[in-house]
């Protein structure tokens, strides 16, 4: 693409790179010069106007990001997004449902090293999402990139982002109670909110006394695809008693503990097919916290492990929340 001033008269066919004051009205940049456009630039006193030409091989700003997109999404229902119509260089995928994003982290990076004007950027990966909200956005810096650096961007990224839908339909909250200790109403309803926005249902909620042959009942005979527990007492050990607990159901404890601040004392298990979250404190916030990375994946089928759980270190010091009665910081005297 060549870039530049030229005389309004041999500027036919160019792409207008910055908008201009008419007469009548504006001619907005990218627009692609015509013979009536290059008279209105005249009438106005214009001798010259910065257009960029496309050489043999480019393809224009609109083209190139909706070649991408097709790479990348070659068959948006099943990929769970909807594609945008190109405008100004930019396509965006939209959730059509909510989930998570599942992203081809390296092939994304190739993608973006093969030109600087061609540029994808996306939310994280395994980013909860709702209905309607932008997983991607393609955007064509230039008016115009090499045709053949736009394939080899496509080749690179093909099926590189798709959502995962939600899987699990339902889920069970057992919460366990300590004589004297608070109500845990408004924590309830946090989690009712976070399990609802994944578009589930809270089947039932099941209040036992905190004792893991207690917590052990409860959790054979709770309602729900996926089963969750919160403790009156923070869990602080792999043999507390909510992790004790998912065992004597014959369950095992996949990892206690997590990497990501708040939400450190989160665990995760499974009773035979039926995966089990021990919740952390903080998730009776509404807060952004830990349980809402694990549970968010697991809703959507998507398997956890311990591995996974400790890759979550890298970005999961997330924001204070001010309720909690132990912040990182000590209160200033």
């Amino acid at each position: 693409m060549k870039f530049g001033p030229v005389p309004v008269g041999e500027a036919q066919g160019a792409v207008l790179a910055h908008s201009v004051a008419l007469e009548k009205g504006r001619l907005r940049k990218g627009a692609v010069l015509s013979a009536a456009d290059m008279a209105a630039l005249q009438a106005v006193g214009l001798a010259e106007v910065i257009v960029a030409r496309l050489d043999p091989g480019d393809l224009g700003e609109n083209a190139a990001a909706e070649r991408i997109a097709a790479a990348l999404v070659p068959d948006a229902a099943a990929a769970g997004l909807r594609v945008t119509k190109p405008f100004t260089g930019r396509v965006n995928l939209i959730a059509e449902a909510p989930g998570v994003a599942v992203l081809d982290v390296a092939a994304i990076t190739a993608l973006n090293h093969v030109h600087p004007m061609i540029t994808l950027a996306t939310v994280p990966a395994f980013q909860q999402m709702e209905a309607g909200g932008m997983v991607a956005t393609i955007k064509i810096i230039a008016y115009a990139v090499p045709g053949a650096d736009v394939e080899r961007a496509a080749a690179l990224a093909a099926g590189a982002i798709r959502m995962a839908g939600v899987v699990h339909r339902s889920a069970g909250l057992v919460v366990t109670q300590i004589p004297g200790g608070p109500d845990d109403t408004k924590g309830i309803a946090s989690i009712r909110a976070r399990v609802e926005a994944l578009g589930m249902d809270l089947a039932e909620v099941r209040t036992v006394p905190h004792r893991a042959a207690a917590l052990a009942e409860a959790l054979g005979g709770v309602r729900g695809d996926i089963a969750m527990i919160l403790t009156d007492s923070a869990t602080s050990d792999v043999d507390d008693v909510a992790p004790s607990a998912v065992r004597h159901a014959g369950g095992r404890v996949e990892r206690f503990g997590m990497p990501v601040d708040p939400g450190n004392l989160l665990f995760i298990g499974d009773i035979g097919a039926r995966p089990v979250i021990g919740l952390p404190g903080c998730a009776r916030s509404p807060a952004l916290n830990g349980a809402d990375w694990v549970l968010s994946r697991v809703a959507c089928g998507i398997a956890v492990s311990g591995e996974d759980i400790a890759g979550m270190g890298v970005g999961g010091l997330l924001k204070e929340i001010p309720t909690r009665p132990q912040p990182r910081a000590g209160r200033k005297a």
